[in-house]
């Protein structure tokens, strides 16, 4: 109420300001037909103001504070995949049995466009994966995903994911994972309904991860393609990958 307040006491100034300036100059000038003139004519500029100044000009620069959050953004996602998003890869593909077919999709080349990213994005983001449990890597996993846990709340923390629901719904589903393997002490004995929904939360995380590793690189080849040049050359699905180049 007290902003109201002084919003409706400023405004109500203001009016009165300019009325007394018109007052003013009619006094002066004695020409009350030419000040109304003049009153009109600047009236009627006011909607090609609006226009301008609240939808164009207010359009250019939300695009680019956009442009400047998505950098931002692209910044952070490329600090998770190199801390933990690869190696978390790897760990949960190696509970995917051994399909060539699968890997070569996922061996991605320097002459893939952007839509080659989004259109195999999209795929593995609904793929059908058929994760066999073991219990030695899922205890590897466990310590893993632990030791990482700090890491990735601070993740969180970083406002400027608030604007990419995606890779949002990534960083929860690791967390989930996270969390289902750190509320049980040993996985060894564990039932078989409930290795199966440990398997339906791996899916899940590794599918989002596939997925977003993915739009991340398609960013990469376009914005900086010295650092996709070093991502083709460790891509955690290739098993012959070395950074070192022949």
């Amino acid at each position: 109420m007290k902003r109201f307040r002084w919003e409706f006491l400023l405004g109500a100034g203001l009016l009165l300001l300019s009325a007394l300036f018109f007052l003013v100059q009619i006094g002066i000038f004695h020409t009350p037909r030419d000040t109304f003139f003049y009153l009109f004519q600047d009236l009627a500029f006011v909607p090609i103001q609006v226009l301008l100044v609240t939808l164009i000009i207010n359009h250019l620069l939300t695009i680019r504070e956009k442009q400047a959050l998505l950098k931002k953004m692209n910044m952070v996602i490329g600090v998770f995949f190199g801390e933990v998003g690869t190696l978390l890869l790897k760990r949960l593909y190696a509970f995917q049995p051994d399909d060539e077919t699968v890997r070569k999709r996922l061996l991605f080349k320097d002459e893939w466009t952007g839509q080659h990213f989004m259109a195999q994005s999209r795929a593995f983001k609904k793929f059908n994966y058929q994760l066999e449990i073991n219990i030695e890597l899922l205890e590897e996993l466990k310590i893993f995903l632990l030791s990482q846990r700090v890491f990735l709340l601070r993740l969180l923390e970083n406002p400027s994911l608030l604007e990419h629901d995606s890779f949002t719904d990534l960083l929860w589903a690791v967390f989930h994972l996270t969390d289902e393997l750190a509320c049980r002490e040993t996985l060894i004995g564990l039932p078989a309904n409930d290795l199966a929904h440990l398997a339906v939360d791996m899916k899940r995380a590794l599918a989002l991860l596939i997925s977003e590793w993915l739009v991340y690189l398609k960013h990469l080849k376009e914005a900086y393609p010295y650092l996709f040049s070093l991502e083709v050359r460790k891509n955690p699905f290739d098993p012959e990958a070395s950074a070192i180049i022949q």
